[in-house]
């Protein structure tokens, strides 16, 4: 980057950075992911992180005991498959591992401590305009840069910012509540009666970890949930389900896994876990409900060491009332109640993204809008189509760059404010 000096007071208020292939915003397995592929494609980039480090939902908002709920080769990212002693499922600490050789194997450093403010297309000049405050020296220390690009690539993902519902009450309870985000172990809740609101794959994976660690979990059940073997017949389930949608309709396979479920984990029903009227893979395409595989949470709800209660009236001191009247004392409340896109929030296009901030394009085609704007890892199909992603925008971008900026050290625009070039 070369920078210059001169000017007053204003001229500094905001450096402006023109970047000569494409600006990502999000550096977690999305943005990695691409910049691996743009390097092949010899396309330079630049990586906006609002966080301190790469895949900060994994390194700061994730407990313990998580791993990955399906098999490694399903989760790794283009060009780069994870190491062969790695286990089936890598834990936390093995994907973050992966995740950070990933980035120095293809060499991409993001902006660190960069947050986005807002994106807008320039028409006047057919650019991209992305501004961000760098909060890197403290509250006190704030800068702010333009980056001025091409091609703006969305890479927050799906799981940018964490839902708390606004539950009557709440705020009168008196005990510890926390997001999923927040919580790492059981450990020092041991022998404390914890309420978990959610009964998604986090919900399930906390409500059993409290377990493990002789806390007294109850978990709020709000509404219809497919909970699948995480294996059948020693095969992983999403396996077995890519592998039959190969030769069977959706339908079928859908019945299918719900008759080898319940087979395998018995009528779960009677537990207060009901299933929804459409069938897991339907429900996954459709709404991007994930269903949960279970990992050992449906044999402590067998044996009543995890309570299954249906959803929350409204809390008071230290207790919570039922929809159905009954009223549970509790010490803590764990909301596994999930997240949501951030992308709304700061990037300013209504024609390509809806206001849930997701692409309005159906898979497979949520990946490109217009103007050079680009999204990835908004599939709802977990890392697996990250990489599909990945590979179709650079593939994109570097048949445009190799046709259009042939020459390797690009001009900066003619512009007052902009004193840097990437």
């Amino acid at each position: 980057m070369f920078s210059f000096a001169g000017g007053d007071d204003d001229f500094f208020s905001r450096r402006c950075v023109w970047v000569n292939g494409p600006v990502i915003v999000g550096a977690g397995p999305s943005g990695l992911a691409l910049g691996a592929c743009l390097r092949e494609q010899g396309v330079p980039f630049v990586v906006l992180e609002k966080a301190d480090c790469i895949a900060s939902l994994w390194q700061k908002r994730t407990y313990d005991r998580l791993k990955l709920h399906l098999p490694k080769n399903f989760c790794q990212l283009p060009k780069l498959p994870f190491p062969d002693h790695f286990p089936e499922y890598p834990t936390k600490k093995q994907f973050i591992d992966y995740l950070e050789s990933y980035a120095k194997h293809f060499d991409i450093n993001p902006q660190f401590n960069e947050c986005v403010q807002s994106a807008k297309y320039d028409e006047a000049c057919r650019l991209w305009r992305v501004k961000t405050v760098s909060t890197s020296g403290g509250a006190h220390d704030r800068s702010e840069v333009e980056y001025i690009c091409q091609w703006l690539v969305v890479a927050t993902g799906e799981n940018a910012e964490c839902v708390v519902p606004e539950i009557e009450g709440l705020n009168k309870f008196g005990g510890e509540v926390m997001h999923a985000c927040d919580y790492r172990s059981g450990e020092k809740l041991a022998g404390k009666r914890v309420l978990v609101v959610g009964c998604g794959n986090s919900g399930m994976e906390i409500s059993l970890d409290l377990c493990n660690h002789n806390a007294k979990p109850s978990m709020v059940v709000r509404s219809s949930v497919h909970v699948l073997p995480r294996e059948i017949f020693g095969r992983s389930t999403f396996e077995l389900a890519m592998l039959l949608m190969k030769w069977l309709p959706l339908w079928l396979v859908d019945k299918i896994l719900l008759i080898l479920a319940w087979f395998i984990l018995g009528n779960i029903e009677k537990y207060g876990l009901k299933r929804p009227s459409a069938g897991p893979l339907e429900l996954k395409n459709t709404k991007g409900k994930t269903p949960v595989l279970d990992i050992g949470t449906l044999r402590k709800i067998r044996s009543g060491d995890i309570t299954v209660v249906p959803v929350i009236k409204r809390f008071s001191c230290g207790m919570a009332e039922l929809v159905n009247g009954d009223k549970l004392e509790i010490d803590s409340v764990v909301l596994a109640t999930g997240y949501r896109s951030n992308v709304p929030y700061w990037l300013q296009e209504t024609e390509f993204f809806s206001q849930n901030g997701f692409p309005k394009a159906p898979f497979p085609n949520g990946w490109k809008g217009k103007a050079g704007l680009y999204a990835v890892g908004f599939t709802r199909r977990g890392l697996s189509g990250v990489s599909s992603d990945a590979i179709r925008i650079a593939q994109d971008i570097g048949e445009v760059y190799k046709e259009d900026l042939q020459q390797k050290k690009q001009k900066a625009p003619r512009h007052r404010r902009c004193i840097s070039v990437f």
